[in-house]
């Protein structure tokens, strides 16, 4: 399975194409517009949730509600079109109209200043509107088939927010992944720790007053995932690399660990590993799970568990100090329409590049011409991994 997303915050519309898909796995826009939802909510989003409330558009690769094996192109509208047709067009326009809604005072922290330097834009809103974290819609969307497949292989995802501004979110030790999602989705900054909700949408408040913003930290969780998925034999054929890859390629995604992460560095080796055990109901599992799911860069049966760690959006309504890049004098940053925090939205972000890798690794391992044909040898691998 391969993809591509086009499209600009503020343009026409957002785009992707997935070719790979195997054909006859049930898919409806329904499937779709439920998980692009769940990225516009959240506690501490901003003006822009307001106008947009995306549906998609299946405009090929699939037919009376499956698909064909041939590629699916998904399109989202942007509702605030309407009012940057001048401003976005993909026409040529007279020079005053194209000096409207310029930007030329980089936000620190953004991709404003080196993307300018990269591509020779003189007006740095050709970089902002591509940068922006509203592509992440079409991740999503594309994110939301690839959950509908792993459901399908009987794989479940949940996502939650773990740490935001500081606060912690306690997660209890035996906690199914059922409950995770329960739990989550009633919560308005997706915490499974009830809490601490009412102090972190405190701190989303006050730092709004502020015009600041804080980030933290979201933890993803697929349950019932083979063994062998990914690779030892090359570094990039590693399933837990090209997951963090996918993580960390989320805007303002500065770090993520597997299991225990970066404690690792703190604690012996008997308290890392995870021994071994076999029943003859389950096959080979594992008494713990402290290094995620993961052994030599490939799945080993237990629950993967992948963290990221996301840092505060660089738009502030309280600007910092930046430099005209024409005149080189020191300005305020530019502010555009933002959150106070997305962490509670990202978290659904993360779910689903995450059930993207997973499922573009699933459709690289078995024969996936069609949907039943990758059933049954997903059914098949799972007995022979259990007997081995």
């Amino acid at each position: 399975m391969r993809y591509l997303t086009a499209g600009e915050s503020h343009g026409p519309e957002l785009t992707a194409i997935i070719e790979g898909l195997p054909a006859g796995m049930p898919l409806l826009a329904e499937d779709i517009n439920l998980e692009l939802a769940r990225r516009q909510g959240g506690y501490g989003r901003g003006g822009r949730m307001k106008i947009e409330k995306d549906q998609v558009r299946i405009t090929s690769g699939v037919r009376h509600g499956k698909t064909l094996g041939s590629p699916v192109t998904l399109i989202v509208e942007n509702r605030d079109w309407k009012n940057w047709q001048t401003v976005m067009s993909a026409k040529e326009v007279p020079e005053k109209e194209q000096k409207l809604r310029q930007v030329t005072h980089p936000r620190p922290g953004h991709a404003d200043l080196v993307g300018g330097m990269k591509y020779h834009h003189d007006d740095l809103r050709n970089v902002l509107e591509r940068s922006s974290a509203r592509e992440t819609t079409m991740r999503v969307a594309i994110g939301a088939i690839a959950k509908k497949l792993l459901k399908e292989l009987e794989i479940e995802v949940a996502g939650h927010v773990t740490v935001l501004g500081g606060i912690k979110a306690e997660i209890p030790a035996e906690i199914s992944l059922a409950e995770v999602k329960k739990r989550s989705e009633k919560s308005e900054v997706r915490v499974v720790d009830a809490s601490v909700e009412t102090q972190m949408k405190q701190l989303i408040d006050q730092t709004k007053k502020n015009g600041d913003t804080i980030g933290g930290i979201v933890e993803v969780l697929v349950g019932n995932v083979p063994a062998g998925l990914g690779s030892y034999v090359q570094w990039d054929t590693k399933l837990d690399a090209k997951l963090a890859q996918a993580i960390v390629g989320i805007n303002a995604f500065k770090g993520v660990e597997f299991g225990v992460g970066f404690e690792a560095a703190n604690l012996p080796g008997s308290k890392v590993m995870d021994e071994i055990i076999w029943t003859k109901e389950v096959g080979y599992r594992r008494k713990t799970n402290h290094l995620g799911g993961f052994e030599g860069g490939m799945t080993n049966g237990e629950t993967i568990i992948v963290k990221g760690v996301m840092k505060p959006i660089p738009t502030l309504y309280k600007p910092l100090m930046s430099v005209d890049i024409q005149t080189k004098e020191p300005y305020k940053a530019s502010v555009e329409r933002s959150d106070s925090t997305a962490v509670p939205a990202a978290s659904v972000v993360a779910e689903n590049v995450v059930a993207t890798v997973l499922a573009e690794e699933i459709l690289a391992k078995f024969s996936s011409d069609s949907f039943e044909e990758l059933k049954e040898a997903v059914m098949n691998y799972r007995q022979y991994v259990k007997n081995f």
